[in-house]
């Protein structure tokens, strides 16, 4: 049997659906990693999807296009999320984010940079695990 995650370790982006208090489904576009038996997400430190998790640890995960576009049969598979803002927690992740996007992921950050005004942007590291049963 397939790791659970094992078929979005190669996807250049997942659709990360987070839930509101009602149940309601956010679906975000993001980078990810795996690292070991759960996925790794980079976000700014009090985004929505940040703030969701807050409430339930509960997400799902799909392999989407860069606009979020699930990409048609992509499996969904579900997770549970922790928020980390353990700074080596944060340099690990931004290190496998390096090795798997490169220069894209060194430009998109450089951009950011300027388009923040040069303010460094808290990040917090989303570690998503497959459920427990």
């Amino acid at each position: 049997m397939q790791p659970p995650f094992a078929s979005l370790a190669t996807a250049p982006f997942v659709a990360l659906t987070t839930f509101r208090r009602t149940g309601a489904p956010v679906s975000t576009a993001v980078w990810v990693v795996h690292d070991g038996e759960r996925l790794g997400v980079l976000t700014p430190a009090g985004t929505g999807k940040v703030k969701r998790l807050a409430h339930t640890p509960r997400v799902t995960v799909a392999r989407c296009s860069r606009r979020g576009v699930v990409e048609a049969g992509a499996e969904t598979v579900t997770g549970a999320a922790t928020v980390s803002e353990d700074p080596a927690d944060i340099e690990h992740l931004r290190s496998l984010l390096r090795a798997k996007y490169g220069l894209e992921y060194r430009l998109f950050m450089a951009i950011e940079k300027l388009a923040t005004r040069m303010r460094d942007t808290p990040r917090v590291a989303v570690w998503i695990v497959p459920p427990t049963t």
